[in-house]
């Protein structure tokens, strides 16, 4: 009895259940002289070595997504800034612009012109923009494609 309260301590220590700890057990099994285990041991073994490295590349698989998102938010927010310095900047040139045209003509006329036709570029950013965010441009084209061609694979090795 002491015997297994040792082994199980000594698996938590060695990692808890782990392939390790699976592995660290068999061989203090070999070392006492207890090699000879039975196929559905070994294959229970297995069974939990496996599921407890399917779980650990799970959490590995859950770090990742999480550290991907927290880049992702940075990113995000560095963006945003950003767009705000440019927007301030563009505003800024588009002040200068009128300002050098009113050496030419009135300052009125000046604004009118600028104005114009930062709308006119301005509409048609936003018509393309329109364009792009329509639910087709979301389809995802290549991933239905292959998964057509893996579905008539699939239907020629059946036959």
């Amino acid at each position: 009895m002491a015997s297994n309260f040792d082994e199980s301590r000594d698996a938590r220590s060695n990692g808890g259940d782990t392939p390790a700890a699976g592995f660290a057990s068999y061989a203090r099994a070999e070392r006492s002289g207890a090699t000879e285990r039975s196929v559905p041991d070994l294959l229970h073994q297995l069974l939990v070595d496996v599921a407890m490295l399917f779980r650990k590349e799970l959490a590995l698989a859950a770090s990742e997504i999480r550290s991907s998102v927290d880049d992702a938010k940075r990113g995000a927010g560095s963006l945003v800034t950003g767009g705000a310095v440019l927007y301030a900047g563009f505003t800024f040139l588009l002040g200068a612009a009128m300002f050098g045209l009113a050496t030419v003509m009135s300052l009125w006329l000046s604004a009118l012109i600028i104005g114009a036709v930062t709308v006119v570029i301005g509409l048609i950013m936003v018509q393309v923009g329109k364009r792009k965010l329509e639910p087709t441009s979301f389809a995802p084209d290549r991933t239905m494609e292959s998964l057509r061609k893996d579905k008539r694979a699939i239907r020629r090795q059946m036959q």
